[in-house]
């Protein structure tokens, strides 16, 4: 009762219409997609992709930090931060082994042109796309235990595209896909309310110093 009574209080600072943007925001939110990224080097590049995300409707970002830490540039990823879960892992097998436990299918990304193509990827059950750095691509124990390997077709002289291009591209034919299906890929209530204490604290400054305060005046 007495976190129903901090929330309400809370909502009074933030406006009707950033409240009525988290609902609108929220009904397109998915749990049912996640991204992967290993080893991205470049910030930018991983700022970039966790900003799809956001825009696409992904609600969970998973970093996997081995060797470069901290890959998140905030003037890139233009506050899709906020409004995303990021998860970091310190270990390949990990998250995969943690994500295949909660039901994802594990679809790496590859250049190999024997992988499929994402029309070729069903929508039947939950799907973990992950990507790998920008010159060597994923490791190969990634690759060894992914459920199935996914490639971009290209037709140009280039052979391979930027990791937040290929993102944006993946992201973007998925969630198509997946919201033209009859898959139940909403979040659940429970999940929105959530989210949405989360990004209604997250919206105002000084938010310890009022809570603070809701506390004492109790």
């Amino acid at each position: 009762m007495e976190d129903v009574k901090l929330l309400n209080y809370l909502e009074t600072f933030v406006s009707e219409k950033r409240l009525q943007r988290f609902e609108e925001v929220l009904n397109w939110r998915t749990r049912y997609i996640t991204v992967v990224m290993e080893d991205v080097y470049h910030q930018h590049n991983a700022s970039a992709v966790i900003r799809s995300a956001d825009i696409f409707g992904i609600q969970d970002v998973h970093l996997i930090e081995r060797r470069f830490t901290d890959r998140l540039d905030k003037k890139i990823a233009l506050g899709a931060q906020k409004w995303t879960d990021i998860h970091k892992h310190s270990d390949t097998e990990e998250c995969i082994q943690s994500l295949r436990h909660k039901g994802f299918r594990i679809l790496a990304t590859t250049s190999k042109p024997n992988a499929k193509t994402l029309e070729e990827i069903p929508i039947d059950q939950k799907m973990a796309f992950v990507f790998g750095t920008e010159k060597e691509g994923l490791s190969e124990d990634a690759l060894a235990k992914a459920d199935e390997l996914i490639h971009i077709p290209m037709v140009g002289f280039t052979e391979s595209l930027n990791v937040s291009v290929a993102a944006a591209i993946v992201l973007h034919q998925m969630t198509q896909k997946l919201r033209s299906s009859e898959q139940c890929w909403r979040l659940s209530k429970e999940e929105k309310a959530v989210i949405r204490a989360d990004w209604i604290k997250k919206s105002i400054k000084n938010i310890d110093k009022i809570v603070a305060r809701f506390h004492k005046g109790i």
